[in-house]
Order: structure tokens, then sequence, then C-alpha cells
């Protein structure tokens, strides 16, 4: 109890001194709770959605993948309209209604702009069915009537300002027509982001399947008392087993939450990660509390071991310390954390996907894992400063308080950290030798690992060496105070090579990803350079195919000369072996070795494109033992099987294109029939002499009325990597930020504990006639050179890390490695103003300090 009452009085006494340390852990918590609660939430919402939208049973085709989705024909799969009548006759069945959902749709409004969802969501069309009342409530007007009605979503009204009688002109597979709303319906439960239109049944089937009696889905009511289950057996009998996919209410409901779920896990575990990083940045920051009030309260652990205190009673009151600060800093973290969720829902919102704080989800694993996590770090980055108090002396009672000198470091930390830097540089070496990119990122893993435990280990020993070149750039031109900073750095390398590590983890991630993403950014410059002939590449942002109307557009346009179409074709090629390999063919039209140039290692690429001919890549062909002239047998899915001669083999070493099989569309179309004709995924055009500037400009208006499809040239497609690179950077840079603070309130931390420690020091240099403005300028240059010694190893270590990582890339054909220097330097400069930043409150604390009083503090 005695050890309890210690521990709490000693808590108290410094828990000025604590607050930052409570305030990394407040931070790292917060930021793994708020995850949990937003994806939690997000969960609930989209659970509520698909239980609610789901039938009793639904009935769909067996190769359907999810209600509504469009196949690469533009169109969705479909059941007869016969099915329907079938399974209204099934046992324990109170009705069964064709229902009509497809995605691959654009409704535009009368000025050709899109009014889909903003937020990356797909557009629905279909049928206003008795089902979708279950969600849905008229709010004004009447559902369609007729195929000059439409009605929409009441979120999409209001984000698009639609109204009743307004015009909207719809965009499908099957041709263009337009209709004016007649309802808006509004949700019963949230929805997170979708567009929805909805046709009357006819119009729905006619426009969006292309045909007649025929439905996506059959929504199967059950009879009251019957379970899904049960009325899912008996439709099964009713339609014949196996012929279409079955669903329950609650197996729809799963499906739906499945492949949402895959979404959600990978956003939640890549913000798990990051926060996971600021919690390790955290333990240093906890681990240099510690030590430091361990150290300076020596003489009085000295005085309890010399009246009874045993070690591990002192042991224990640190670790009890410990623990209060876990438990303070975890309750308010989980707390932060479910503010952190609703500011994420609120920034969602405004992205265009809609979270109701209603469906706000704080489930028992938030705050148990918030405080597990947050207690268990804090006590294990305080058990080596525990350790460190249990073996004071009594003898230390009788000395000066004061922190000795820690030059040498220790030998074995030494040894140790330069061994774990070796044989991690050794590792990363390898990586950049391998000649398979899955071995190379096993030892590029194990290179990270090591180097960073091993900076971590050898930082003291780092410290003496670095801090001292730096000082000699940076501090010894302010003279005598330049001087004392770097000795105040230089007394203790173990606090210095801590506090400096901290910074290190997150620029050193920094620096690996901006090295990563500049070179991507190059490589795929400079393939384009190289590689692409055509002057404009048409394509859909959103994945969605390009409809033929549009390609009649284009290929219309004077001032092209040739225009051509690229396709993915799904098949199943046999080869020698007798094995059988699915595959994407790509067709295109004869132009295209004219619009993207591809190295031919044997035969002739123009030859690939002639009747019943193909080309497959060189890897492909080495491993299968194939060569020109050769057959191979392909089942073109949908379609018959056709024997396609090898025309040509093409070379490996590119970023576009990679292992494709080229062949002429002409050939697909012998074997497919055209309701399975895959839609263009690209179109690609060349203009006539002198005439790239007009036909640009009038590519972009034959394209006006399809506002799903982006016009680019070269200079714009390499604008758009450019673009999709340096969003998801600055989207890891905003995660990496929370580090980053946490290893900026380390600085100001130990800076803060320092001028504690060096309070009777600090009143002798005033006392002999150092001014106030010296002893805030010695405090701030001593927190720059910790910040730029944690900034020169982040960065130097990251850019090793990318280098290497950029060799494992090359072997995907991305052989540019480009270092990005304005950013290594502006990120170098910015931590010097990071330590001056750190420093303000600890310098001004220590300038106000009164002379008198800190001389005579013990």
């Amino acid at each position: 109890m005695t050890v309890v009452k210690t521990s709490l009085r000693n808590f108290l006494a410094h828990k000025g001194r604590m607050t930052l340390s409570a305030v990394a852990v407040l931070l790292s918590v917060a930021f793994v709770c708020g995850t949990l609660v937003f994806t939690d939430t997000m969960n609930t919402t989209f659970d509520k959605l698909f239980a609610t939208t789901s039938a009793d049973v639904t009935v769909s085709a067996k190769s359907a993948a999810d209600a509504g989705e469009s196949t690469p024909t533009g169109r969705p799969e479909t059941v007869p309209g016969s099915a329907v009548q079938q399974a209204a006759k099934a046992r324990d069945v109170v009705s069964a209604e064709g229902a009509v959902s497809s995605t691959g749709v654009t409704v535009v409004n009368a000025d050709d702009e899109n009014v889909g969802a903003t937020s990356g969501a797909p557009t629905f069309a279909g049928n206003w069915t008795r089902n979708d009342l279950r969600a849905m409530e008229i709010s004004s007007g009447h559902a369609p009537r007729g195929p000059t009605e439409v009605m929409v979503d009441a979120d999409t009204a209001e984000k698009h300002d639609l109204k009743l009688g307004d015009e909207l002109r719809t965009i499908t597979a099957s041709g263009d027509f337009t209709t004016k709303i007649s309802g808006i319906a509004a949700f019963k439960v949230t929805n997170p982001g979708a567009a929805i239109v909805y046709f009357d049944t006819a119009t729905a089937q006619q426009r969006l399947l292309g045909a007649t009696d025929v439905f996506t889905q059959i929504h199967v009511t059950a009879a009251e008392g019957v379970s899904d289950a049960t009325v899912k057996r008996n439709v099964a009998e009713a339609l014949g087993a196996g012929a279409y996919k079955l669903q329950t209410q609650q197996e729809a409901a799963d499906a739906g939450r499945e492949e949402v779920g895959s979404f959600l896990d990978v956003m939640k575990y890549a913000m798990l990660g990051f926060a996971g990083i600021a919690l390790l940045v955290g333990v240093f920051l906890i681990v240099n509390t510690f030590s430091m009030l361990v150290a300076q309260r020596t003489r009085e652990i000295g005085l309890m071991r010399a009246i009874g205190s045993s070690r591990q009673q002192v042991n224990r009151s640190v670790l009890i310390e410990a623990l209060l600060l876990g438990v303070v800093g975890s309750v308010l973290g989980i707390g932060a954390g479910i503010g952190l969720a609703v500011g994420l829902m609120e920034l969602m919102g405004s992205l265009g996907m809609e979270l109701s704080t209603e469906d706000l989800t704080v489930t028992v694993v938030t705050p148990v894992v918030g405080l597990v996590l947050g207690i268990v770090v804090t006590v294990l980055a305080a058990y080596l400063p525990a350790r460190r108090a249990g073996k004071v002396s009594p003898m230390a009672a009788l000395r000066d308080v004061g922190t000795p000198g820690d030059g040498t470091s220790g030998r074995i930390r030494g040894v140790v950290g330069l061994v774990l830097t070796g044989t991690g540089a050794a590792a990363l070496y390898l990586a950049a030798d391998a000649e398979e990119a899955g071995d190379g990122s096993l030892f590029l893993g194990l290179g990270v690992f090591l180097t960073l435990v091993g900076f971590v280990v050898i930082g003291p020993l780092l410290a003496s060496a670095v801090v001292r070149a730096l000082s000699l750039l940076v501090l010894r031109v302010f003279g005598p105070v330049g001087r004392m900073a770097e000795r105040n750095a230089l007394r203790n390398p173990r606090r210095t090579g801590a506090t400096g590590a901290a910074l290190m983890i997150g620029l050193a991630l920094v620096a690996c990803l901006s090295v990563v993403g500049s070179s991507l950014v190059a490589s795929a410059t400079d393939e384009l350079d190289k590689s692409v002939g055509a002057d404009f590449i048409v394509q859909s942002d959103s994945g969605q195919g390009i409809v033929a109307q549009a390609e009649r557009a284009m290929k219309a346009n004077a001032d092209l000369d040739h225009v051509t179409r690229y396709k993915l074709v799904d098949a199943e090629l046999t080869t020698p072996d007798g094995k059988t390999h699915d595959t994407e063919l790509s067709a295109a039209d004869p132009t295209y070795p004219q619009d993207l140039r591809r190295e031919v290692t044997a035969g002739d690429l123009d030859a690939a494109y002639g009747e019943d001919a193909m080309s497959v890549s060189r890897g492909f062909a080495a491993e299968q033992g194939l060569k020109v002239g050769d057959t191979l047998p392909v089942a073109f899915k949908g379609g018959e099987k056709a024997e396609l001669r090898i025309a040509a083999i093409t070379a490996d070493d590119t970023s576009i294109d990679m292992n494709a099989q080229y062949l002429n569309i002409t050939t697909v179309e012998k074997y497919l029939p055209a309701d399975r004709m895959p839609q263009s995924v690209m179109v690609f055009g060349k203009a006539g002499d002198d005439r790239a500037d007009a036909a640009y400009a009038s590519l972009k208006g034959d394209l006006k009325e399809f506002p799903q499809y982006t016009v680019r040239n070269q200079a714009d497609y390499k604008e758009q990597l450019q673009d999709q690179v340096g969003q998801l950077l600055n989207i890891v840079y905003g995660l990496l930020a929370l580090a980053i603070i946490v290893a900026v309130l380390g600085v100001v931390n130990t800076l803060a504990l320092s001028v504690v420690e060096r309070t009777r020091e600090i009143g002798l240099m005033r006392a002999i006639g150092m001014s106030r403005r010296q002893l805030r300028r010695m405090i701030r240059l001593e927190s720059v050179v910790i910040a730029l010694f944690g900034a020169l190893l982040g960065l130097g270590l990251g850019m090793a890390w990318g280098t290497t990582a950029q060799k494992l890339l090359a072997l995907e054909g991305l052989k540019v490695l480009e270092i990005p220097w304005p950013t290594i330097v502006t990120v170098f400069i910015g931590s010097a103003f990071v330590g001056l930043f750190a420093a303000l409150v600890p310098a001004f604390r220590a300038g106000r300090m009164n002379v008198l009083r800190a001389i005579a503090t013990d």
C-alpha cells in the first residue's frame, strides 16, 4: 500500500512533466479507437441497408456476381421472365416479382452533367418494385408510369438540385433515352452515397437489358411463419436444382457485407498500421520521460533505498506511475477516438458518402482495445527506466542530484547496433539484387526492419558523431551559445539518440514513399514517351466501358487519322501440356501497334492482327514451350472455341500491357455472339499532321454528351498519373503526420525535462552574465540540432529503403529511379523549424526562471 501511495504522490507531483507523454498515449489510442468506431459504424450502415433491401429469397443468374453489376458487355446477367411464374408457384411463396437493376449506366441532366454519386459509388438504375418499399418511400410525385418518366432518390435530387419535371438523359449500352422526373423517393435507412433512378418495368427491361421478358433478379416473398431457408429449397425445386443462384435475405446481406467489408478491412488495417507507427514513436517519448524522471529523482530514490525500500518496491513504484499514465491517457484517448470517428464521418459526408451519427457504433471491443493497448505499451516502455531505478544504491542519497554523462553509451549496445544495421544493409542489397520480385520483397521487409532497429540501437553512438558534424555547419556560427547547445545535446547521447529516433521513424517512411512515388511517376512517364504513339486516350475514370454511340462519335471525327478500340476478352487457353489457363486477351483494331509500340522478340505483331492469329508474351511462350507458328486452342467464354496461330512474341520488359496477348477484334467477333461482345475499355486516337490541337478540341466536343469519359492527350495522361500518385502520397503523409506530431511532443518533453534537470546550471549561467535571450537561443539551437539529427537519419534510411524498393519495381517494368531532392531538402529544412517550434515553451520557461531560486535548487 505504501508503494501505491508513493507512486500516486510522485505521479501527482510530476503530472506537468508527464502531460506530453499522456498526450502521446492519448493520440495513439484515439487513432486506434477512432478507426475501430468509424469502420464499425460503416459496417452498421451497410448492414442495415443490405438487410432492408434484400428480399426473403433472391433469385439471380448463376453466373451473376452482384445484383445489377454490369458485365464487360455493359449489361448485367439476366433470368427469363418465365422463371418469375415458376417461382411464384413454389410452395410457401406468397409472391414473386421480377426486378431489373444495372450499374452500367450514366445519368446526365439537361446540361450534360453527370448526376451520379460523387463518392465513387455506382449509379443504380432499375424498375420500381414492391421490394423497394422496404427501404424507400415516395416523398413527392409518383412512381414512373411510362417510358418518359423516371424517379430519383432524394439524396441525388438534393445534391444536384433536381426537381419534379426536370429532364434526365440515361446513357446505356443499348442507347440513350430521355425522361422527366415524375417522383422523388427518400431512403428510410442511411444511403451511403449511391445514386438511384427508377423506371417502369417495361422501360427498364428494354433500355437497360436490351430485351423484354427478362430480369436481373426475382424477389420472392415467403409465407408468414415459413423460414427463408425452407422457401429457398422450395423455389430451387420449382426452378430446377442448380439452374439459378438463390440467396436468402441473410445470405444476400452477408454477400453484400463481404464485398464492402473487404474494402473496409483494407482501410481499417492501413489506418491501424499508421496508428501503430505513432504508438511506436510514443514509446520513445515515454522511455525518455521516465528515464529523465528517474535520473532527476536519483537522490530521492537513494533515500528510499537507505530507509529500507527494496529494489522491487522502487521498481514497482515507477511501473505504477506508468500504469496511472497509461490509464489516464487511454481513457482520454477513447473519448477522443469517438470524436475522431464523428469527424471522419463528416469528412466522408463532404466527399459524398453519407454516414449518419444515429448509426454511430461503439462496441465493447473498442474501449477494451484502447485501454489494453495504451496501458500495456506505457508499462512496457517504462520497464527499462523502472529497472534502472531499482538499481539505484542507497549511497546515491549522499551525491548531488544530476544525470551523469553517457558518452560511451555502452560497448555492447554499439556492437549489437552495428550487427543489426549491417545485417539489414545486407538484406537490402540482396533485395536490390533479386531476380524475382517475390523473393526480393521478403529481403526488403527484413532489411527495413533490421536497419530500423539497428539505427535505434546504435542511435547514441551515431548521435555523438552526427551532432558534432551538424554543429560545425549549424551551431558554431552562433559562437559560445552554439557550442554550449552542442555540448548539451552531447552530454547524454542515449537521450539524444532516443529523441531523434522518434522523429527518424516518421521521416524515414516519408522519404521512402517519396522516392517510390517519384520513381513510379518518372518510370510511367518514360514508358509513355517511349511506347505510346497515340495522341489521345479516351476512357472512363470510374471503370465503365465505352458505349457504341460514343465510339461512333469518335470515328466520325474528321481531325483523326484513325481510332483504335481496345477490349479485354475473357478466354481459356489450352497449352501443349493439356492444362487450361483463364486469361484476358487484349483485342484491338489493327492500328493498335501504331498507338502502342511493343518490342517483338519473334514474328510480326501486325500479323498477329490477321485472321485467326494472336500474339503471346515472351515469358508465357518460354514457360509453355511455344514458338511462332504454333497454334493454341482458345475457348471464348460465352462463345465458341477457336484454333489461333501464334504470329508474334512480345517482350516483357514494360509496365504498359505487360504479358498482354493480342488479337484482332474481328477474330473475337467471329467466335463471340454480338450480345456477348465486351465494350471497349479504352479508345485511342491519332491526329493527322498539324491537327493535334484541333483534334483535341473537336474530340472533347464530340464527347461532351458523354461526361463519364475523359479525353486526354499524352501531357494530360502524365499529369493524371502524377496527380494520382500525389493524392495517394498526401493521404499517407497525412496519416504519418500523427507519428511526426508525437515525435515533436517527444522533443518538447525532452527539452522541458532537460530544463528542469539543469535548473541549477541555468541559474549559475544567468548569474555569471548570460542573458535571457542567449539562454533561449541556446535551448532553441539544442532543439534544432536534435531535430536535424533525427531528420538526417530518417531521410537517409528512407532513401535507402525507397531505392531498394525501386529496384524491385524495375522487375515489373518501372525502371527509372528518381530521388525527389526538392521534397527531401524541404523536409530537412522543415525539421529545423520543427525543432524551433518544439523549443518555444521550454525556452520561454527557462528564460523566466528566478536566478536565485534556480541556484538554490538541489
